[in-house]
């Protein structure tokens, strides 16, 4: 089964620790997306995100990364990696998202044509992709 969704790096960690922090909404999908057993989409470039925050001490972890990471690696997640066709859709993007890896995520969900699961404001106003708030 192919994933319907693609989960902002945030919302992957919310799910993973502390899934109340979620929007109703969110949870709904999500919650039905593992009811269906259908898989939920996260770009690799989450993974890059996560290592820095946990690196830089700003996401604390109560297991060690690696260990973390092994909840990605579950039939639950499909990691799509960055491929020509992405980085191509980033840069069409123009300048409407700054941070690197939000573009990443937008042309990610764009190429592969799947809603986007985030709360990120910058992402949402800027329209570039279907969302669930």
């Amino acid at each position: 089964m192919l994933p319907r969704f693609l989960l902002d790096t945030h919302v992957a960690v919310r799910w993973l620790i502390e899934a109340k922090r979620l929007s109703r909404e969110q949870l709904r999908v999500l919650e039905g997306a593992v009811k269906r057993a259908e898989p939920v989409a996260l770009s690799g470039i989450s993974l890059l995100e996560i290592a820095i925050l946990v690196g830089e001490e700003r996401l604390r972890l109560t297991a060690h990364l690696i260990d973390f990471f092994e909840a990605f690696q579950t039939g639950a997640f499909r990691i799509l990696p960055l491929t020509c066709e992405i980085a191509a859709e980033v840069a069409a993007l123009g300048n409407s998202l700054r941070d690197p890896a939000d573009r990443a995520i937008v042309a990610t969900a764009r190429v592969h044509r799947l809603r986007l699961v985030t709360s990120d404001q910058r992402i949402i106003q800027s329209k570039l992709v279907p969302v669930i708030e």
